[in-house]
């Protein structure tokens, strides 16, 4: 644990009371001058109207909270001539928050109002213009603040690029979802019932607000703030887990559901034809706007480094194998079932149909991902990662076969000791069955390859041949005997090495563990090794032994006594 000196602790603890007292004080008063706004908007020169008690604490807010962040800032602001004040990270961190924080709410309350005006004369817009204008100002100032000339902040500019961006893209991505989904239905199913009520393109526009204003914000950030120029490994994660990792769930879970409805079209039409069209509009949208997103964000980080490549290649391959790995599970659930009850053709063709939509969505691109034809075959041609997404899978579907194995086990049992009329034991079984085959699977191929991977290692190591079979070490007192024998039997080729500690050793004690011990502690079983290991250079015989005394070294070869 380090221990901070008394001065700095006292400048932390200040800094980090002071940027938490002038966040809440901003939020109070945003609130009070947000609700002083919208009794303006909406009551003209009668502000108290009946709710006095929400006025008094709007004004409460607003002429208390106000002049104190006000003051508070103006102590900041003042500090902030200070490099060091600019360099902490309270300052980022307060920046950061404040940041976000209005960006998200100002850019919600002014789309919210936006959208609520599409089609609805009544509609409440003041409390959603009052937020909107308070917000935009106060996330206008903090902008100012971190892009000032003179005094900018040094801390998490990519976050706040990130964040704003990340925001961005799931409102826009989300909202154009859901406005292609409506334009979509309207065109496969016709008409909704809704139409009535109001035009059906009312939440179509309503949806494209939404979408419009999110990717604004998305560009800004993106482009206009440089997200994209940072290259810092936060900017890479957060491009391989929204860009490449959601935006791949998004886009194969849309197809699976696509490829699912075309096939209950043709092979599985018992229920009604507006009941089997009622998901394709939103999977179809799904997939076009997750493809999109995804191929843009596949694309750029090709462009950034080898790494980020790897990685949204993994990461595809891994969406893609979880589909495959699902949709095997359920083939072999609806195939139990077609077994166990013959009669129940209906539910049964469903779920099958289910299973190899996604089998048939996610094993392609799981084999274009991965590539299981061109694996390495030498271990310079392994990549960076690769082993440990090998030990992930495996790992993970081993813990799944374990648990599914528990629930079968269980379904066993309580089929043994129960009530035999709640159905047979295969229908019992036959999902988590399903589930430990896929699990099964994955965790064998992906152990398979870990250790052909491993092999390959293995044999690009250089050999060392073994000329010792066994050394006996006579050394004075050492910290750690043990990392001695350890690297002398690796420098060996394998010896089997016992370490003797001298009980003449006259020398001085070793020095108490601390500060100054740390650093001779860790070099001196290296040293030890590497001076043995150089005085038994060229020693051949079946057992050695080495004496280490005060500045001297002897290497004496030992016969075996004659029987």
């Amino acid at each position: 644990m380090t221990v901070l000196p008394a001065g700095l602790a006292q400048v932390t603890l200040r800094r980090l009371i002071q940027y938490a007292l002038l966040f809440a004080l901003v939020v109070i008063a945003a609130s009070g001058l947000s609700g002083l706004l919208d009794r303006l908007f909406t009551s003209g020169a009668v502000l108290a109207s009946t709710d006095v008690a929400g006025l008094a604490r709007s004004l409460a807010f607003t002429l208390i909270g106000g002049p104190l962040a006000l003051l508070l800032w103006w102590f900041v602001w003042r500090r902030l001539d200070d490099e060091a004040e600019r360099r902490s990270a309270g300052w980022g961190l307060y920046i950061t928050a404040m940041y976000g924080v209005s960006l998200i709410i100002f850019t919600t309350s002014l789309l919210g109002m936006a959208a609520s005006l599409i089609g609805r004369r009544d509609s409440d817009w003041a409390p959603a213009l009052a937020n909107a204008v308070v917000w935009a100002a106060i996330w206008a100032w903090h902008r100012w603040m971190w892009k000032h000339p003179r005094k900018p902040t040094v801390h998490l500019d990519d976050v706040r690029a990130v964040v704003g961006s990340v925001f961005g893209l799931l409102l826009g991505a989300g909202a154009g979802i859901a406005a292609l989904s409506g334009l979509l239905d309207v065109a496969v199913r016709g008409f909704p019932l809704t139409v009535t009520v109001e035009p059906w393109w009312y939440p179509v526009l309503r949806s494209l607000v939404w979408a419009a204003g999110g990717t604004v914000v998305w560009w800004w950030h993106w482009f206009r703030e440089g997200g994209r120029r940072f290259q810092t490994n936060l900017v890479d994660s957060i491009m391989i887990i929204v860009g490449v990792f959601a935006a791949g769930i998004t886009a194969l879970g849309g197809a699976g559901v696509v490829l699912f409805v075309f096939l209950r079209l043709a092979f599985d039409r018992d229920d009604p034809m507006n009941e089997l069209l009622e998901p394709l509009a939103p999977a179809v949208a799904a997939t076009l706007v997750g493809a999109l997103v995804w191929r843009y964000h596949r694309t750029a980080s090709i462009r950034r480094s080898p790494a980020t490549m790897r990685a949204s290649l993994l990461v595809t391959s891994a969406v893609a194998l979880a589909a495959s790995a699902s949709g095997v599970g359920v083939v072999v659930n609806s195939l139990l079932a077609a077994a166990v009850s013959p009669l129940a053709g209906g539910a049964t063709r469903t779920l099958l149909l289910g299973g190899i939509s996604s089998l048939l969505v996610g094993g392609p691109v799981w084999w274009l991902a991965w590539n299981p034809r061109n694996q390495p075959q030498a271990a310079e041609a392994i990549p960076p990662g690769r082993r440990v997404y090998l030990i992930a899978f495996f790992g993970v579907s081993a813990v799944v076969a374990l648990i599914t194995l528990l629930v079968i086990g269980y379904r066993v049992f309580e089929f043994l000791l129960g009530d035999v009329t709640g159905g047979s034991l295969l229908d019992r079984i036959r999902a988590p069955f399903g589930l430990l085959v896929a699990a099964a699977l994955v965790a064998g191929y992906h152990f398979a390859l870990w250790r052909h991977d491993r092999a390959l290692l293995a044999a690009a190591q250089p050999a060392r041949k073994r000329t010792i079979e066994q050394l006996t070490l006579v050394m004075r007192q050492h910290a750690d005997p043990e990392a001695v024998a350890r690297g002398i039997a690796e420098a060996t080729g394998g010896a089997r090495v016992t370490v003797w500690l001298r009980a003449d050793d006259g020398g001085p004690a070793l020095p108490a563990a601390g500060a100054d011990s740390v650093g001779a502690a860790s070099q001196a079983p290296a040293e030890t090794v590497g001076q043995v290991a150089a005085a038994l250079d060229g020693v051949t015989a079946q057992h050695v032994l080495v004496l280490v005394g005060h500045g001297t070294l002897e290497v004496i070869p030992l016969h075996s006594p004659p029987k």
